[in-house]
């Protein structure tokens, strides 16, 4: 069976000609899926029976089914649990801000990049998800939003995995985020994080494509970097920095720096300087993330006043353009660093 999302505008006219069925069928299926979330073909109520049964041979809706869905007590964080057509398990956080509704997504099962901070790759890395997969959290999620009249309006690609690994289905899923015909999101409004993959980063900027870019810094120099950061060790960090200028450069868009601040290990005010020598001069934007302790791995986060040293050491040493990131969804283990398989832990349990 095919995955709808493998299908253009185009795509779909000739499957539906193929099929002995008019071609305007096309944009009916286009809105139901993209515009109203439709993931079922018997809701399609336009289309006839017979066009409904071929569609169901052809193409299984939906790819995700929604297994919970858990809420911040401060009602603007929620945390989506999806359950693959293979079993396996990920999530997305939606987060409310003002009239903001950004829905942070996951690329893979699992993360390759297996960073010390991070829940997401405690368990290893499984397998990239595919387009329909990635553009489902966004469908799913705006279905679920539709009661409030509201809709989905900043998608970034900082949930579980790394995006530059799983190359082109994210891009894939970014065409389809940004096309008229599918869900006509700004590309501007579309934001990928990398831990610096410097071959994906390079190739990212050649694609002709507005998006925000994001490293996931987390240090002032690459020998804290390599403890912290396992794929440090394959990408110095100068080169990742060269990719990073080469792609602002190419698309016209600043650079954000990510910065999570682990007590002992990179928030001393020396390191705030080392960091502000490396930055200084170049169009970006520091967002400094104080650390969410995981379960199962011995960081701490610092308090709020090595938080404001730091910043204040970056300030001072010309880093003025600065943002501290307040943590979201902690209490649902939706923040920076804690999206895991907790469920699949309880499922093995028998819990």
């Amino acid at each position: 069976m095919q995955d709808y999302a493998d299908l253009s505008a185009k795509d779909w006219a000739l499957w539906l000609k193929g099929q002995g069925e008019r071609e305007f069928h096309a944009q009916q299926i286009l809105d139901w899926i993209y515009k109203k979330g439709v993931l079922t073909w018997p809701e399609m109520s336009n289309l006839s029976k017979e066009l409904r049964e071929k569609l169901a041979a052809e193409f299984k809706l939906p790819a995700l089914e929604m297994v919970k869905v858990t809420e911040s007590k401060d009602l603007e964080t929620y945390k989506f649990l999806w359950r693959l057509r293979d079993g396996q398990l990920v999530e997305s956080v939606l987060i409310c801000s003002g009239s903001r509704r950004t829905v942070c997504v996951s690329s893979q099962v699992g993360c390759p990049a297996k960073c010390a901070f991070c829940a997401s790759g405690k368990q290893g890395f499984f397998r990239n998800l595919r387009p329909t997969e990635i553009i489902e959290q966004i469908l799913q999620i705006n279905r679920w939003l539709t009661p409030k009249d509201e809709r989905v309006s900043h998608v970034v690609y900082m949930g579980m995995g790394e995006p530059l690994k799983n190359y082109e289905s994210v891009v894939k899923s970014i065409n389809l985020l940004t096309d008229p015909d599918f869900l006509n999101i700004s590309q501007r409004r579309i934001t990928v994080s990398t831990v610096g993959i410097v071959e994906g980063i390079r190739r990212l900027s050649m694609e002709g494509l507005k998006v925000n870019l994001v490293l996931s810094l987390h240090a002032p120099n690459q020998h804290i970097r390599k403890k912290i950061i396992p794929y440090a060790r394959k990408y110095p960090l100068e080169e990742i920095l060269t990719a990073m200028e080469e792609y602002s450069a190419k698309t016209n868009r600043d650079i954000t720096y990510e910065y999570i601040l682990i007590e002992g290990i990179n928030d001393h005010p020396d390191d705030a300087l080392e960091l502000s020598r490396m930055l200084k001069g170049k169009q970006c934007t520091v967002n400094l993330i104080s650390y969410n302790p995981v379960p199962g791995i011995r960081l701490k986060r610092p308090g709020n006043k090595s938080i404001k040293n730091f910043r204040s050491v970056l300030y001072g040493n010309g880093i003025s353009n600065t943002t501290v990131r307040y943590t979201k969804g902690d209490d649902i283990a939706a923040a920076c660093g804690q999206l895991a398989m907790q469920e699949k832990d309880n499922e093995d349990k028998g819990l």
